[in-house]
């Protein structure tokens, strides 16, 4: 899944991520560590393949300038010197034969190479109805009437949600209401049907689209139906978008919690019901030349990174069984090491294909002398603010923002979307990064050509990203989600 949580507390972090769904779901976390400092060694195979995908558009990048160059030349020309040329080609039958075959064919070569552009149309995220809102007050109270809580876990829940980062605005689903609360398959299915249906009927009207216009149709969920992630969501339609010409894809990401909130004392396993939140998104795609014109987004890059052939990444985040049967997810006390290990791999595949050639070579000139020089020089971390104008970072939780703003040497205006979405809306796992898209539309900070970093986590254990360009000045969809509230962010966290 494309989704997971951390909270800092008391100078340790914290994490959270939703898997394959079970009666009970919960975290137990062996050890909290930081994210790695990324000024390590650098494996340079990734930054080979980085360079791979940007040469095996070699050809396109070579064409491109000839045929600028002759356009350029053809249009100095006057009609004398076409009569010349008119003349001179006449008696040389071979000359034609030759440059008419090197157009055609170089023509046909790009034309069935270049792949098609694919165009963000618009997007909606889900707003649930005030009625299933969480204050702190309103979940500690239901909390202690459920019951199931002794006055240890209470505290517990307590100072989590207080560090956590998340406001007082956030919602969970209705079933959790009740009390006590009526988890059940009916509950989780009105959970996902509301929320999907929610964000897609928004959609459809914000954008005029008929749902029989829909050619590509890609759901995750990371609870409910674990698979596929949102990123790689949005990468699979992407690849459709390919094959299928002329329609429109649409990817669905959501939450769902329903059946996976825990009703223990195992305080580690509790605080997935501290971070987690409803949420979800409906994102229109279209690989229609007419759409360049009203659609929001140009999809420019997806980078996929995969972590699961090795044994520690693949069982950092895992679900299993406690001794009293009740089942949850074990986070090892590797995670932050290997979380920072596959965010290092996928920008530096990344980093080819988006940093400007200045940032490059300083990366290369320092990775060469640390290589044949001197093993204690630090590599160079490229600066992302000199390609990316705005971040999405996946609200997981306070923590990992803390540690990706450290790291990637950003500034907090750079990270406020993600920390006002963990504050406004909690963590939706997947559709997080929607919402904070949503945000930086609805501030009016998003300009033509400006270019935006989506980067999301998962169990796996994956890291993904995904580059977009804005087409245009960007103004937020009718009924978002920030509409009636945008005015009172950025808030002050408590620390």
């Amino acid at each position: 899944m494309d989704g997971g949580g951390a909270g800092g507390g008391g100078g340790s972090a914290a994490a959270a991520y939703g898997v394959k769904s079970g009666a009970t779901v919960g975290v137990r976390i062996h050890h909290s560590r930081r994210l790695p400092d990324f000024l390590q060694s650098v494996n340079l195979k990734y930054v080979k393949l980085g360079y791979h995908y940007l040469i095996s558009n070699l050809l396109t990048l070579c064409l491109v300038p000839i045929m600028v160059v002759i356009i350029i030349d053809a249009s100095q020309m006057n009609p004398n010197d076409v009569r010349q040329l008119w003349i001179h080609l006449q008696y040389n039958l071979v000359s034609v034969i030759i440059i008419s075959a090197f157009v055609v064919f170089g023509s046909t070569v790009y034309i069935t190479t270049r792949p098609r552009p694919v165009y963000l149309v618009d997007y909606s995220c889900y707003r649930a109805p005030d009625s299933l809102k969480a204050p702190y007050e309103r979940f500690m109270r239901h909390s202690r009437l459920t019951g199931d809580f002794d006055e240890s876990s209470l505290e517990f829940q307590r100072k989590i949600l207080e560090r956590s980062g998340l406001g007082d605005e956030t919602y969970v689903p209705e079933a959790m209401h009740s009390i006590p609360p009526q988890p059940s398959m009916q509950a989780a299915r009105e959970e996902a049907e509301q929320v999907m249906f929610g964000a897609l009927d928004s959609l459809f009207a914000n954008t005029n689209i008929k749902p029989k216009d829909i050619g590509v149709l890609v759901v995750n969920c990371s609870l409910f139906n674990p698979t596929p992630a949102g990123v790689i969501a949005v990468d699979l339609a992407k690849d459709m978008l390919q094959v299928y010409r002329n329609t429109y894809a649409v990817v669905v990401s959501t939450e769902n919690i329903t059946q996976n909130w825990y009703f223990g004392n195992k305080k580690s396993m509790l605080i997935p019901n501290c971070l987690f939140r409803v949420g979800g998104a409906a994102v229109l795609l279209s690989n229609k030349a007419r759409d360049k014109r009203r659609a929001k987004y140009k999809l420019v890059h997806v980078v996929r990174t995969h972590k699961g052939a090795d044994d520690k990444a693949f069982r950092c985040v895992y679900q299993e069984q406690d001794n009293d049967m009740k089942t949850g997810v074990s986070l090892s006390k590797d995670l932050m090491a290997i979380a920072g290990g596959a965010l290092k791999t996928n920008i530096t595949t990344l980093g080819p294909l988006v940093l400007p050639i200045s940032e490059q070579l300083l990366f290369f000139a320092t990775l060469i002398i640390k290589k044949l020089f001197n093993k204690n020089v630090k590599p160079y971390i490229p600066d992302f603010k000199l390609a990316f104008d705005h971040f999405c970072i996946h609200a997981g939780g306070r923590a990992v923002i803390d540690e990706l703003e450290k790291n990637l040497q950003l500034l907090p205006l750079h990270v406020e979307a993600s920390r006002m979405t963990l504050h406004r809306f909690g963590n939706t796992s997947s559709s997080s990064i929607w919402y904070e898209l949503a945000y930086i539309e609805t501030k009016g900070r998003m300009r033509r050509g400006h270019k935006v970093w989506q980067i999301a986590f998962g169990s796996g254990f994956k890291c993904n990203s995904a580059v977009w360009e804005a087409l245009r000045n960007v103004k937020p969809s009718k009924s978002g989600p920030w509409e009636d509230c945008i005015d009172r962010y950025p808030v002050k966290i408590v620390s």
